[in-house]
């Protein structure tokens, strides 16, 4: 949008290196990502080739420790990264290419020294692919309702059970897996680290609504073996350590969201310049003028938000609460602005290879995953004592 650079040039967030690292992922996903994002949807699948493309512009290594791969920077890198590639209008690329961001965190903060040097760097190179494995056919949100068991055998934990609606879950090579190691409740909880040949272990594609090149499966372990020392973090101490995570999966799903939810509204505004109705261009009417100012009003207040949590986080404020309202706000953000720029693009927002009809398909999955709409107000209640 006009004035968003002068924004940014004047912002106490933003500073020269941030604008040149925008600079430099823009050029990356307009030439590795955009061209081919409606063939790799139709395909329900992009190039593994793509990870170590990322590596190499210094995408995947965000906030991840030097000594393993990881490139120092404080939080506005990754969410620059979040919202240029969003650019190229496919929810399911990012989700899939962001993997690791859910799912190696855990061994970041939890995982044995061996195992961080063993598996980390390989992840930030583009070279294995890293998946995060909660949900269960019958525990979403509930986390403390799982029920895949890890039964210990010796030097060996048992694991038998599902989890279902795992992104990178077909291809994945590290998964890290919650399985109940103790009794009912969230104090039963422990994470595994799970290889993908490991026998026992495997794999069912699922098709979804949206996210169509991003592969999503259940996975299914009868009686897989797994070592003990794939052991993440205090065995029934788990329950903490997933919490966390979900704070930040939460924050960079709300700017993917409202990254998706500019995109929506920049591609609204560019076709009513163009398309002419009675003669005269769709941007001269106010009705869509209208339309386009409330779209835009809402991204720029939920992009003011993602940025002041953003910057609390990195100083280490408590903000579960306002993660969890931030959450809501940037995908009812997306959901407005999609279903206005299908509106205002008329039958041809409706048509396969459309940004913003792809964009509108994806609207649930946001609102649904890493928390649902209404588990996030509940949260939020409880958090503030209500």
């Amino acid at each position: 949008m006009t004035g968003r650079a002068a924004s940014e040039a004047s912002s106490p967030y933003y500073t020269p290196e941030h604008a040149a690292f925008r600079e430099t992922v823009r050029r990356f996903v307009a030439r590795e990502i955009e061209p081919f994002a409606t063939q790799w949807d139709e395909a329900g699948t992009f190039p593994r080739e793509l990870y170590k493309k990322a590596a190499a512009v210094g995408v995947l290594g965000l906030g991840f420790p030097e000594e393993y791969g990881g490139i120092a920077c404080d939080r506005f890198y990754r969410l620059i990264w979040a919202q240029e590639l969003a650019r190229a209008g496919s929810g399911g690329i990012s989700a899939s290419l962001n993997s690791h961001t859910i799912g190696a965190p855990p061994i970041v903060r939890f995982g044995s020294e061996a195992m961080k040097r063993r598996v980390l760097p390989p992840i930030l190179a583009g070279e294995k692919i890293s998946a995060l494995a909660i949900t269960e056919p019958s525990a979403g949100s509930d986390v403390a309702s799982i029920r895949t068991t890890a039964r210990r055998d010796g030097d060996h934990y048992i694991v038998h059970g599902e989890k279902t609606f795992i992104t990178s879950g077909l291809r994945a090579d590290f998964y890290t897996v919650a399985v109940r190691t103790g009794g009912p409740g969230m104090g039963g909880l422990s994470l595994l680290l799970i290889e993908r040949d490991t026998p026992g272990f495997t794999r069912t594609p699922l098709k979804k609504m949206g996210w169509w090149a991003s592969d999503t499966a259940t996975l299914h372990f009868d009686d897989a073996r797994v070592p003990v020392e794939n052991l993440i973090g205090p065995e029934n101490g788990g329950f903490k350590v997933i919490m966390g995570n979900f704070n930040d999966e939460r924050l960079g799903m709300a700017t993917g969201a409202n990254g998706f939810a500019r995109v929506a509204t920049e591609e609204a505004l560019a076709y009513a310049r163009l398309r002419e109705t009675f003669g005269r261009t769709l941007i001269v009417n106010q009705v869509i003028r209208h339309k386009l100012v409330d779209m835009l009003q809402r991204v720029t207040a939920t992009q003011a938000l993602i940025e002041l949590i953003a910057w609390r986080v990195d100083r280490g404020d408590y903000v579960v609460p306002e993660l969890c309202m931030l959450k809501n706000q940037a995908t009812q953000t997306l959901a407005f602005c999609a279903s206005e720029a299908v509106q205002i693009f008329g039958g041809a927002g409706f048509m396969r290879g459309a940004k913003v009809e792809r964009i509108y398909r994806e609207v649930k999955v946001n609102a649904i995953g890493g928390g649902a709409e209404e588990i996030m107000k509940d949260l939020v209640a409880r958090q503030l004592g209500w």
